[in-house]
């Protein structure tokens, strides 16, 4: 059988150098599974693959959306699916990588119910948002679902937000279109999957993530935010609020010169981000193999 290989982690583990030294030595191509890697622009803050990275592999699902366009797990997943189908077709093998959990999951369960979005809904709803925030969206969820949202992030707007225009327009809970996509056929089912995850200790990877926040800041992520703020990036609340991005946005209209503070205000919330990583990858991936990043051999990252 064919196989996908999954190769994930949290912010700064080392995904990025590791699945091009494995790209490169195993015939592969790459398929990004990092939500923030779709918007053109978006470089920097990101830790995008560079120009050289794309020169040495070819990358896919990057860049398709510009910064004002929203993001649809099902258009990734039928852009997801037409590389595996030319990938595979060149006889290469598929590696998937990216620490947007969600998104990697889309090669391992099934993630849609086949209802086709209402825009009347969708338009709904981001007025919603554009009046009332993430807290009104919330709000409004959480009184359509009286039984609870399971562990739906409802700081999230990258899952408030869907999942509020799905129980507007089907009329059904959360826990209930949950169990209706249960019952749907698994993706790529002529696919065996392989998912490694990577991880670090502590003390290692705050080092890292200090380290990345500030070659970020050091190489141009202010230029970058203001940039994108100028084609629109605050109207689009999923990929304004993408860490590094949200922060940079805030100390711009602030008007501060403090980058010590700002560093260090972006470091702290991808620690969080890493934690929330971390519970999610135990509780949604128990099939995943764990694996230190600072240690594993590329000739035996999937072994």
């Amino acid at each position: 059988m064919k196989t996908l290989f999954l190769l994930s982690g949290p912010t700064a583990v080392g995904k990025s150098e590791l699945a091009l030294r494995w790209a490169e030595v195993n015939n592969a191509e790459i398929i990004n599974a990092d939500a923030y890697c779709f918007y053109r622009g978006m470089d920097i803050g990101t830790a995008k693959p560079s120009h050289v990275d794309l020169q040495r592999i070819p990358h896919h699902c990057l860049d398709y959306l510009s910064v004002t366009e929203p993001g649809s797990i099902i258009d990734y997943h039928t852009r997801a699916l037409s590389a595996v189908r030319e990938i595979d077709a060149r006889n290469k093998l598929i590696l998937i990588t990216g620490g947007s959990g969600f998104y990697l999951q889309s090669f391992l369960k099934p993630i849609s119910d086949g209802v086709s979005e209402d825009p009347a809904v969708r338009e709904q709803v981001d007025q919603l948002w554009q009046s009332g925030g993430l807290q009104a969206c919330v709000e409004l969820l959480l009184s359509l679902n009286p039984d609870g949202v399971g562990e739906l992030d409802l700081n999230n707007p990258r899952r408030v937000v869907p999942a509020l225009r799905r129980c507007i327009q089907t009329g059904k809970s959360v826990l209930q279109l949950r169990s209706d996509l249960r019952q749907q056929p698994d993706p790529f089912p002529g696919f065996e999957k392989r998912l490694v995850v990577l991880e670090r200790d502590d003390e290692d990877l705050w080092q890292r993530i200090q380290h990345r926040t500030w070659f970020m800041l050091n190489n141009g992520l202010l230029d970058e935010v203001r940039a994108l703020r100028d084609q629109g990036l605050e109207t689009n609340p999923a990929a304004a609020n993408a860490i590094g991005y949200r922060e940079t946005l805030k100390f711009l209209r602030s008007g501060s010169d403090d980058l010590d503070a700002l560093a260090e205000l972006i470091s702290v919330n991808t620690r969080k981000l890493v934690r929330k990583q971390r519970a999610w990858f135990r509780n949604q991936c128990p099939e995943a193999i764990q694996k230190p990043a600072g240690s594993v051999q590329v000739e035996n990252l999937f072994a």
